[in-house]
Formats: C-alpha cells, sequence, structure tokens
C-alpha cells in the first residue's frame, strides 16, 4: 500500500470522524472529468470524515494504468472493485463493463458499510447508484446521490428511447424508488434541480445544488500571441475558435461543421477541435468530406497541458444538443472560465450554461440546431473582437469568484453534516 498525505486542511482524530464513502467509477489516477471531480471532493472532505473510496480500474484517459486494489492517498483509503476495462466506445462492451463493476461495488459495499455510514455515490453509470443503495440500506448506512446526468432525460435527448416507452417508464418507476430512499440529492445545476424536484415530487427529499468547479491552481489566462500550440499549428493569425472536450452524443457538433463549411470562403476563421466521443469519427468524416481547411482535429491532451490549449483560442465552444434541459452541465465550462476565454454555447436558453454566460456576461448562447444563427453570431463576435478582452476578464473573474474548489468544498460540508 502506498500513504501519500497532501491535504491542506489538518484532520481530526480519525476515530472522531464519522465514516464517508465515495462512490465513483472513476477515481485517481483517472483524470477524465468524473474521476477529478470525485477524487478532489473525497480529499476535500477528509478534515471532517475518514474517507474511503470504492471504484474500478482506471478506463479512460488513464486506461491500461493498474492501480493498485488497495491503497492510501492523501487521507482517503482507496478500495479498487474488479471489473472489465473493455473499449467504452464499444456498446456491448461498455455494457459488460458497467455490469462487472456495479455488481463488484455491490458485493464490496456489502462487506465494507457499516451501520450509520454515509455514502456519496455518483449516477455514471447508471446502474452504480442503485447497487450502492441496495448495498447501503442492506447494512445500514445512507447514500447521497450526486447526479451528473439525468436518466432517462438524457437517453430521450439523444435519441435512444422514447419517452412514452416501456423501457422508460420502468426507469422512471425506479429512479422514485432510489429518491425516497436516499438521504439527499445534490445537482450540478440549477436547471437539473428543477427537473429533479419535478422528478422527486412527493418523496419528501432535499435537493441541493453544488456546481463543479475551476481548477484556478493549474489554469489561468496566458498571452496568446506566444501560445505554443496555435505556433505549432501554424495557425497564430487565425480567429481560433477552441472546442476542447468530449464529442459524445449528447452534443451538438454537427451544427459547429455546417457552420465551419459556411466559413470556408473566409480564411481569417479556424475550428480546433481536441478531444474524443462516439462523434470524433463522424467529424473527421466530414472534415475529409467536404474539405474543409479551416478545422483541425487533435487528440486527448493530458489535463496537465489545459493552460496551453484552453488559452489556445479567442473563443471557446460548448454544445449540447436540443432536449437536454436539466440532464447534464458541461464541466469544461469552469476551466474556460478560469482561461479567461468568452464562450459561445448552443444550448437551452434556460439551461445551466446558458445561465452562467448570461449572469456574468462572459459569452453567447443560441439554440442548438441553427446553423444560420451560429454563423451569423460568429461573424458578428469577429466584427466586434475588440470587446473579447472584457468578456474574458469578466469570465476570469466569474471562476474566481463562484466556482472555485474550496467554495464547492465548503457546500459538500454543509449537505453532508446537515
Amino acid at each position: 500500500m502506498s500513504s501519500e498525505s497532501a491535504n491542506p486542511v489538518e484532520s481530526g482524530p480519525a476515530e472522531s470522524r464519522p465514516t464517508l464513502w465515495v462512490i465513483s467509477e472513476l477515481y485517481y489516477p483517472e483524470e477524465t472529468s468524473t474521476g477529478y471531480y470525485m477524487t478532489r471532493t473525497a480529499e476535500g472532505l477528509t478534515d471532517r470524515f475518514k474517507v474511503k473510496a470504492l471504484c474500478g480500474q482506471p478506463n479512460y484517459s488513464s486506461r491500461g494504468t493498474k492501480a493498485p486494489r488497495h491503497e492510501f492517498r492523501r487521507d482517503v483509503e482507496i478500495f479498487r472493485a474488479a471489473g472489465t476495462t473493455l473499449n467504452k466506445n464499444v456498446i456491448a462492451f461498455r455494457l459488460i463493463n458497467m455490469i462487472t463493476l456495479s455488481t463488484s461495488i455491490f458485493f464490496k459495499g456489502l462487506l465494507r458499510f457499516r451501520p450509520g455510514d454515509q455514502v456519496l455515490v455518483v449516477t455514471t453509470p447508471p446502474s452504480l447508484p442503485f447497487v450502492v443503495a441496495v448495498a447501503a440500506l442492506i447494512r445500514g448506512a445512507t447514500y447521497t446521490l450526486v447526479i451528473h446526468d439525468n436518466y432517462p432525460e438524457i437517453l430521450f435527448a439523444v435519441g435512444k428511447l422514447g419517452r412514452d416507452s416501456m423501457v422508460a417508464t420502468v426507469l422512471n418507476f425506479c429512479n422514485r424508488w432510489l429518491y425516497k430512499q436516499a438521504r439527499k440529492l445534490i445537482a450540478v445545476g440549477r436547471d437539473m434541480e428543477r427537473l429533479l424536484l419535478t422528478k422527486s415530487d412527493g418523496l419528501d427529499v432535499p435537493v441541493a445544488v453544488i456546481q463543479n468547479w475551476a481548477e484556478l491552481e493549474s489554469v489561468h489566462p496566458e498571452p496568446r500571441d506566444s501560445n505554443p500550440l496555435l505556433e505549432e499549428l501554424g495557425i497564430s493569425d487565425k480567429f481560433v475558435l477552441l472546442y476542447a472536450g468530449n464529442m459524445g452524443h449528447p452534443n451538438d457538433v454537427e451544427t459547429i461543421i455546417e457552420s465551419a463549411r459556411r466559413l470556408e470562403d473566409r480564411p481569417e476563421f479556424h475550428f480546433l477541435f481536441l478531444g474524443t466521443g462516439v462523434k470524433e469519427k463522424w467529424i473527421r468524416s466530414a472534415v475529409e468530406e467536404y474539405r474543409l481547411k479551416n478545422v483541425t482535429i487533435l487528440s486527448p491532451k493530458p489535463r496537465s497541458e489545459q493552460i496551453i490549449f484552453l488559452n489556445a483560442c479567442d473563443v471557446a465552444l460548448v454544445s449540447l444538443v436540443d432536449n437536454m434541459l436539466g440532464v447534464s452541465m458541461p464541466s469544461r465550462t469552469y476551466n474556460i472560465l478560469a482561461a479567461g476565454k468568452p464562450i459561445l454555447a448552443l444550448t437551452d436558453p434556460d439551461s445551466e450554461l446558458a445561465t452562467v454566460i448570461g449572469e456574468d456576461r462572459v459569452g453567447w448562447h443560441l439554440r442548438p440546431g441553427n446553423v444560420d444563427e451560429l454563423t451569423r453570431t460568429i461573424l458578428d463576435i469577429y466584427e466586434a473582437r475588440n470587446e473579447l478582452s472584457a468578456f474574458g476578464k469578466r469570465a476570469r473573474e466569474s471562476a474566481l469568484e463562484k466556482y472555485s474548489l474550496d467554495a464547492a468544498i465548503s457546500k459538500y460540508r454543509r449537505e453532508l453534516e446537515a
């Protein structure tokens, strides 16, 4: 076992602190968003709780790494459950991974949970909270749900499930049971809070909002004219629009590509895609089919290089497909703010993403799917590009004032101790 301790807050005696289990498919050394956020949450709560993490082996950005089955890191005791780590981009393999990991975590929970323990479990993969809830109830522990994605609504939005289908009816019934037994529901956005209040109506379960945060310790604005990525790609003289993050079913990348196609005869514009996901293959095929010279696609870069690639643009793009209101909040939004970059988003006007952009005037938001409006907005932004520095300054201030790790951990302490 390793024994690393770097928690900035001094902890009290372990015996006097209640036990908190943090359950997530992804945890350190996995740095994909859920893994990053759940790791920092666990580590930030060790001053008030004896924190134990239960997770799987890395299967995203750190896939191939074999982490110890049991170790201590930053005052958190980590238990890793067995499970397959097949290619997550193949649907059948992803289902197998979900089933094997959920089964393993269920039995480890049964073995290790104790009466009076608190359990904090994230809702991805969607089977995880159900098996954890059953194990917690059997063992006399309580559980709190951290909802990163709302099911089955995300399946409705991406066209994988009909709202009136039998499967949707069963999922909604199961969710009602899950919410009813929970100690609390934690949403990562205000639109999600509204949806959860509707879904849990009559169950008398509290709903709290705790947004994710910006990595202020490692991401900050840097001069564009010396950005090494822009120099490497030879686009320092272009007006660069950056899409950095997941290219999945919930993301409207099609509208962005079509807008790039319409702006192909405007050599001052360049679109930079950085990331991966199930739509990456479609993006690459479309760029090749239309012979788009104004689009560059890069594979994902490590989290440690965020300060470089998030500063490699004039405007950052964030997109969701239609019908995602209350379903999800792209966590990369907060690091874009930390880098001091304006945001151009495709999202519902009442979404958390639109609210963050509008309340601090850090960018623009449009409905998904409207290529004409997106293209027109990009042209308008370019014409008023001298105003972008003011947008960037407000973005950085927003990250500092509202979306810090300390602010989020304080909210978690308050909700878990209530």
